[in-house]
């Protein structure tokens, strides 16, 4: 099943953002932006928390969470330790989420009209994947440029 396997790329994607996020040497640097890097990798995270947990958590999960987007940005120095814990529960909640989907249900149309079409859970469920990678990538070039 296709849930299966999108069950294993988030687990996969999410358990490489706890690392990149642990493997930070000075805490204060997940905060740090520098020149044209204008968003520290701390609110990528938190950004990459907020839309998971809203479109696939509150949307399709009926989970109840309340995303507030622009906090995602412009809070700060949250410890580490909290940030790793907020992706081991994005983790757990998107499992949970997933293992209660079926084959036809990636086939219905997602509930939310996202971009300018709608389009099918399955299809922006492989999105979401995706965006999750892009940010990750950001966050490992942040890490790598910034954490000295």
């Amino acid at each position: 099943m296709i849930t299966e396997s999108l069950q294993s790329l988030y687990n996969r994607d999410l358990n490489k953002l706890k690392t990149e996020i642990e493997a930070y040497q000075k805490e204060e640097n997940i905060w740090k932006t520098d020149k044209n890097i204008s968003n520290s990798a701390g609110n990528l995270c938190l950004h990459l928390i907020g839309n998971l947990n809203h479109f696939i958590g509150a949307q399709l999960g009926n989970t109840g969470y309340i995303r507030h987007r622009e906090l995602e940005f412009s809070l700060k120095d949250i410890p580490q330790a909290e940030l790793t814990e907020k992706i081991e529960a994005t983790a757990t909640m998107i499992d949970t989420v997933l293992s209660q989907l079926s084959d036809e249900d990636l086939k219905k149309e997602y509930p939310l009209v996202v971009f300018e079409d709608k389009m099918t859970t399955g299809y922006f469920l492989i999105h979401l994947v995706t965006h999750l990678d892009y940010h990750l990538g950001q966050i490992n070039y942040h890490r790598r440029l910034l954490d000295i």
